[in-house]
This record gives structure tokens, C-alpha cells and sequence, in this order.
């Protein structure tokens, strides 16, 4: 009998003692990438454009977290400072190879409870697993820690929010925040649900900084003691460095954005964290990882600016066919150096499949 949340069992084509998970930063909705997916779309709205050369990356794995920084709470549709973007993101995030979100985050309660149980709604509805926000205590004790299975490994999943922008959470609805007491009682309850491996995803940080903090560490060190195997970051819209190398110390504090029109240096692009385990009879470990530079590319069309996420790694020869600008291709350069130098000694992931 499961102890600990519901066991999803995500479709899987055969059985094996692998999986491959991959990580993303942060899903953003600026409202230049609302007028950009109203004006590129035929009939509507229409954010396929931003994930396609990345499609075949996260279809390739076998399960796909992003971290969804707004609301789906319906019209007026919004960007910052309280966001609501258009269902037809969540479309776009199923089609490109998402299979879970998390919603802890500091913009959850931008539209209130109506938009934090929307946006789950709206998630349920697409068939994308969530967690991190819940509609109430009974869903959130059904649920929770998320625990999915495939390739015959079950990995227990948390999440939580240094804050909500000091919005707060009106009853039932409920947001986790990062509270020591409550999160050692949640990693109790994920290992009498027996996982394979336990997976701690946290909202935390100082925004636009290169490194992690001191809090950072404290809280890392915390997850690990009490329970977490990996460590996997976002908020602060940058990327921060990856310490340790395998189970029990692995942490990647800030996967940077994934998706969003902050332009300025280090915050026009992020990471896919790819994480690898291996099963062996009852163990599991960290069998590798690594990590894809991502840029946000804004090619001007007939339509306006599109928004489209590339590798920044790509060779010459393949930028040359996409056509990019002499300055984008500085810009995306730029980005490229500086996430090297500040994941050295990390493996970096080639994108053979647009070479």
C-alpha cells in the first residue's frame, strides 16, 4: 500500500534500469511574449514557435520538469509584475515534451486563489502533473510528494517557495513554502512511499546572482540530510553554479530562464539540467549529468518579434542556416562563455539533433 502521495505511472515503451530527466528554469509570460504568440498565431494564440528546436531534446527524454513561473488564470491576459498567461502556453508545454510543472513559486498567488485553482485546472486538463500548489489540505495529502514511476525506477517529487511577492494564501488553497519543519515531515512521508530516489526542487535564492548564497547552502545541506538525493534550483533568473556529482550531494542551484524577455546579460538565457539514474537491484544512483545552454533568440518577422529558445552551443554552419543577426549571434556567444564559466567542470550537452 502506498504511504506517501499517489504513484503516476508515466507510459513508458519498455522497462529498464535507466532514466533520463531533464530540468528546466523558469517559464515566464512577458507581455511581449503574449502580443508575440497572439501575432504568430493563426487562429489565437500560439507559443509552439518558442519550443521548436528544442522539441526533439525534451521528446527525447523520459520525463520533462519545468518550472512554471505564472498563472493560467484566464483574461486579462498579463505579464509582470502579477502574471496570467493564455491556456494555449500549457498547449505548447504538453506538445514540446513537458510532463510535470511545478507551481511553488513566488508569482503562484498572482491572480489569487481563482488563478491558483485555474492553473492547476487547466494543468489537469492537459494531462501535465503538477505539484507545489494544491486547491486544498485533501488534495495536497492525496498528492503529495508527487511520486512518478517509469523505466521501473519511482522517484518521489517536492517543491517550495521562499515567498509569494507577500501575497497570501487564503484557505483552502495552499502554496509550500520553505519551512524546515514542514518539509522534514514531507521527506518522511515521500520515503515511507518507498522511492527509488527523492528530488527536491526549490524557488530560493537572490535574484540575479551569479552564485549561490549562504541560505542556499544551509537549505541544501538540510535537504540532504534529511532525506533528498538531488537538489534542483530556480528563481534567482540566472544561472548558478552545479556542486557535487552524485547522489546525496548533487545540487544545481539556478537553472537561470528557460523561457522570457529579460534581455540583459545572463538573463536572456538558462540550462536544461539533465540528470541521468542508473538502478542496479534495490540501487539507485546518479549514472550522469549535464547540462544544454539555452538562449532566447528574437527574430523579427513579418508578424513582430517571435521567441524562439536555441542552443547557444550550436556550430557556426547550423547559425548560418537559422539566419541569425551578426549582434544575436554576439549576444548568444556572450551567453554561452559565461554559463561555461560558471558551470566549468560540468559536462555540457551537444545538440546533435540540429547539427
Amino acid at each position: 500500500m502506498l504511504m506517501a502521495g499517489l504513484c503516476y505511472c508515466l507510459v513508458a515503451t519498455a522497462q529498464q534500469s535507466h532514466l533520463k530527466l531533464v530540468f528546466t528554469g523558469d517559464i515566464m509570460g512577458h507581455d511581449t511574449q503574449i502580443a508575440s504568440a497572439l501575432a504568430t498565431g493563426e487562429e489565437g494564440y500560439d507559443y509552439k514557435p518558442c519550443f521548436t528546436y528544442i522539441e526533439p531534446y525534451l521528446n527525447s527524454a523520459d520525463v520533462v520538469i519545468g518550472n512554471l513561473e505564472v498563472s493560467l488564470a484566464g483574461p486579462p491576459y498579463k505579464g509582470y509584475p502579477q502574471f496570467s498567461s493564455p491556456d494555449e502556453l500549457a498547449d505548447a508545454l504538453k506538445w514540446a515534451g513537458f510532463d510535470i510543472l511545478v507551481t511553488a513559486n513566488n508569482h503562484a498567488l498572482d491572480r489569487g486563489q481563482q488563478g491558483l485553482e485555474r492553473t492547476l485546472e487547466q494543468l489537469d486538463n492537459r494531462g501535465i502533473l503538477h505539484t507545489g500548489t494544491f486547491a486544498g489540505p485533501e488534495s495536497r495529502k492525496l498528492s503529495y510528494p508527487l511520486v512518478v514511476a517509469k523505466n521501473g525506477i519511482r522517484v518521489a517529487l517536492l517543491n517550495y517557495t521562499y515567498g509569494t511577492n507577500g501575497l497570501k494564501v487564503r484557505p483552502p488553497s495552499i502554496v509550500n513554502r520553505i519551512d524546515t519543519e514542514l518539509i522534514k515531515e514531507d521527506l518522511e512521508k515521500a520515503a515511507r512511499a518507498e522511492p527509488d530516489f527523492t528530488i527536491v526542487t526549490m524557488h530560493w535564492g537572490s535574484e540575479y546572482q551569479n552564485s549561490e548564497n549562504a541560505h542556499q547552502r544551509e537549505i541544501a545541506r538540510f535537504l540532504f540530510d534529511h532525506g533528498a538525493d538531488v537538489v534542483i534550483g530556480s528563481h534567482p533568473h540566472v544561472v548558478q553554479p552545479i556542486r557535487g556529482e552524485e547522489k546525496g550531494n548533487l545540487v544545481a542551484y539556478s537553472m537561470g530562464n528557460l523561457i522570457s524577455n529579460q534581455r540583459d546579460r545572463y538573463r536572456d538565457g538558462g540550462i536544461a539540467f539533465e540528470l541521468e539514474l542508473a538502478k542496479e537491484g534495490n540501487e539507485t544512483r546518479v549514472a550522469n549529468h549535464g547540462y544544454l545552454p539555452l538562449w532566447v533568440w528574437k527574430p523579427q518577422t513579418t508578424k513582430g518579434n517571435m521567441f524562439m529558445l536555441v542552443p547557444a552551443n550550436l556550430e557556426p554552419a547550423v547559425i548560418d542556416v537559422l539566419g541569425m543577426s551578426i549582434e544575436d549571434r554576439t549576444k548568444m556567444t556572450q551567453f554561452l562563455l559565461d554559463t561555461r564559466v560558471n558551470l566549468d567542470g560540468h559536462g555540457e550537452i551537444v545538440p546533435i539533433w540540429m547539427n
